[in-house]
């Protein structure tokens, strides 16, 4: 199955010259969505993965139910304050200012195998953050899935010694 065919492009938006890829479109066709569920759960079967992370807010909507698939436990990596309890925050700059992503302090043993699956990688920005906190954690990152890469902002180039995978790429 083509998943590309299930993304909505909307031109300029939300800024002109932004191509953003919408995902609702796969996330609402019942096939599309249990392919790409599938497709993430295989890259990670033999794996031996404890914990899958996934980074606010669309990682919950792709990690969530992989996780449920592999028998992994999820957890989520959020923005400043949105977490009751004792946390770890890792701030992390942007094209125009910076950002904070937060975890539970306990979210993580150290030595648990973790994978994180996001919606898009992009610049890099949110997942090499979330790479630190999850090391600072004691975490082994053993795999970083995404259901999108856009090659030609080289988010990848942030991921470098991880094993990363992309199930659709945009070349621009």
């Amino acid at each position: 199955m083509d998943l590309s065919k299930y993304i909505r492009v909307i031109e300029d938006f939300p800024k002109k010259g932004v191509s953003f890829k919408d995902i609702t479109t796969l996330l609402k066709d019942p096939e599309a969505f249990r392919y790409m569920v599938d497709q993430l759960a295989e890259e990670l079967k033999d794996l031996n993965i404890d914990i899958v992370i996934g980074p606010e807010s669309r990682g919950f909507l792709v990690g969530s139910p992989v996780a449920y698939k592999i028998g992994a436990g999820f957890v989520p990596v959020r923005k400043r304050g949105k977490l009751p309890a004792e946390i770890l925050k890792h701030e992390y700059y942007l094209e125009y200012g910076s950002d904070v992503l937060e975890i539970h302090k306990d979210a993580i043993k150290p030595g648990q195998r973790v994978a994180i699956l996001d919606d898009l990688l992009a610049t890099g920005g949110t997942v090499s953050a979330t790479t630190k906190l999850i090391e600072e954690l004691g975490g082994e990152i053993v795999a970083i899935l995404f259901l999108i890469e856009l090659t030609y902002l080289n988010g990848r180039e942030k991921l470098e010694g991880y094993n990363v995978k992309s199930l659709i790429t945009y070349e621009k």
